[in-house]
């Protein structure tokens, strides 16, 4: 099941550290069979507040994204963007192949107290 590294970063001044780490970054996810999915792209907000950016990099499982998070390679590099842009970063599985949210729906409305 494929998972994914989701950034929503604030917006920062340019800085020498953070486009040293964007030189570097793929090198370190790539061995984990990681790819941007979303990154520096535009977005587009329909409901609520989303400043900033967003980043997306897709991995095979969540397994080889927690490795390249946890990997020297990545937390070598990881503090030249966190000294210099806030943000929320998350690790996440996505869904199987057919997921099908009914039954979801069915679990929650099964759950629900009967009057």
């Amino acid at each position: 099941m494929p998972a994914y590294a989701i950034a929503h970063l604030q917006k920062a001044a340019p800085h020498p550290e953070v486009i040293e780490y964007i030189e570097r970054v793929c090198a370190t996810f790539e061995p984990y069979g990681g790819r941007f999915l979303v990154h520096a792209t535009p977005h587009e907000v329909k409901e609520g507040s989303w400043p900033g950016h967003v980043v997306v990099i897709g991995f095979p499982g969540i397994t080889e994204a927690r490795a390249w998070w946890d990997s020297p390679a990545y937390r070598e590099i990881a503090p030249l963007r966190s000294r210099h842009i806030k943000g929320d970063i998350i690790l996440v599985e996505g869904v199987p192949e057919g997921y099908d949210p009914t039954a979801t729906a069915r679990a929650m409305r099964e759950a629900l107290p009967t009057e």
